[in-house]
């Protein structure tokens, strides 16, 4: 006989003071379906959503909305299993990202992570997506 499973229908996720900006665009910030958190591309806008002009600043606000988003889902960095990026000129930007990759993953065990080159992210020229296992409660 089968046991009726616990409610495992997607749920949306949206950090703190932020889902308007998801709502506006028709998305949302992260899923959880089961323990997986699959996260949308985070990019490094300012305030007022524009993209941040320094490439260094912007991939450091893409990591901090990646972190948020992480956060309200009860992950961290540390759950991250799958990374993709996305780079409109990564033989120039490459230096950068690994850098805040350093920073970020310091040690072992790292995630795998994919790099793309793209030609076009809506004015961004840097974009992480991710995919994290949420860790159990207790």
């Amino acid at each position: 006989m089968l046991q009726a499973q616990p409610d495992q229908s997607p749920q949306p996720v949206f950090p703190a003071n932020r889902s308007a900006l998801y709502e506006k665009h028709g998305y949302s910030a992260a899923i959880r379906s089961g323990d997986l958190l699959f996260v949308s591309g985070q990019v490094g806008g300012r305030e007022d959503g524009s993209p941040e002009p320094d490439f260094e600043r912007q991939v450091a606000l893409a990591f901090d909305n990646l972190k948020a988003v992480l956060a309200a889902a009860g992950c961290g960095l540390e759950d991250l299993v799958d990374v993709t990026t996305f780079h409109t000129d990564p033989e120039h930007q490459l230096d950068a990202v690994l850098a805040a990759k350093s920073r970020h993953f310091p040690a072992p065990p790292y995630p795998n992570w994919t790099a793309v080159g793209v030609t076009w992210l809506a004015g961004f020229d840097f974009e992480i997506k991710v995919v994290a296992r949420i860790p159990c409660d207790g």
